[in-house]
């Protein structure tokens, strides 16, 4: 009975594995960086939806959303952010906006695509500015 508690216990504390999305994320936040972009937010989530990064460029708010993929077999990471997903990330930053109007400054939407490798090592890394206008 202690010995089955313990290895309960061992195992509530191991680190999980970071998920391909994290990871993505996190590597699109140090890429931004090493762009002078301040990261402002990550994964700010409201009724509306989340949006994965919310930077500055110089005066201008960016609103990033990251896409990763483990290959490109199905299409680039690019063409899955649709008009659907579009709809909702204005959604979701025009309520962030309204929240926040202090940091009302033409905003713009971005994209940054993260391909991996098997290895773990990424493969392509591309941040698109302007990848869309707010949509409808």
């Amino acid at each position: 009975m202690i010995l089955s508690l313990i290895a309960r216990l061992r195992s509530a504390f191991r680190r999980k594995p970071v998920s391909l999305g994290r990871r993505g994320e996190d590597e699109a936040v140090k890429f931004l960086k090493r762009l002078r972009m301040r990261i402002v937010a990550r994964n700010h989530a409201n009724r509306f939806g989340e949006i994965d990064i919310i930077a500055r460029d110089g005066a201008q708010l960016v609103f990033v959303e990251v896409r990763t993929r483990s290959s490109q077999d199905h299409g680039t990471p690019a063409e899955t952010v649709n008009h659907r997903k579009q709809q909702k990330l204005t959604r979701a930053a025009t309520a962030f906006l309204q929240r926040h109007p202090e940091r009302t400054s033409s905003p713009r939407f971005d994209v940054v695509t993260i391909v991996w490798t098997a290895e773990r090592r990424i493969e392509n890394i591309e941040h698109i500015r302007h990848a869309f206008e707010a949509a409808d």
